[in-house]
């Protein structure tokens, strides 16, 4: 089965986007998809790209299996979400070995604090040598 392709996420796809990065994120028992959150989230892909971000998405024949969110400007790693149904395939370390083809010096790193489980996967993946967290919530 060939992996899914990494590429720049489309504007119209940002609503599926928001969609993925929900399902996600609750995956992880820190908060729970509602209507409330996918607004929140599919309002705050536009405000990032308009401050920044570079929004990819790894799209599985069609199907957003993932999406990547680099600030490259200020070298940061500021979302990595893998949706649950594409969890477990080494989608995620694609999606960092990617990264590190598009900030090949230096990245920063960030990860809500309460995320125990992504912190030990980029720790075991080398990417963390410090720890500061930030302490921002998924949907402000």
């Amino acid at each position: 089965m060939p992996h899914p392709v990494i590429r720049p996420a489309r504007a119209d796809e940002y609503d599926e986007v928001g969609r993925v990065w929900m399902e996600s994120w609750a995956s992880t028992g820190l908060a729970e998809a509602s209507d409330f959150l996918l607004a929140n989230l599919r309002a705050r892909i536009r405000r990032e790209i308009e401050n920044g971000w570079t929004l990819f998405v790894a799209d599985d024949n069609g199907k957003i299996a993932a999406m990547l969110a680099l600030h490259l400007p200020k070298l940061y790693l500021d979302m990595l979400f893998v949706a649950p149904d594409h969890q477990g395939r080494s989608l995620g370390r694609q999606l960092l070995a990617f990264t590190r083809t598009q900030m090949p010096d230096e990245i920063y790193l960030r990860c809500v604090r309460e995320n125990e489980k992504a912190w030990r996967w980029y720790e075991r993946e080398g990417l963390c040598s410090r720890r500061k967290r930030s302490n921002r919530r998924m949907g402000s």
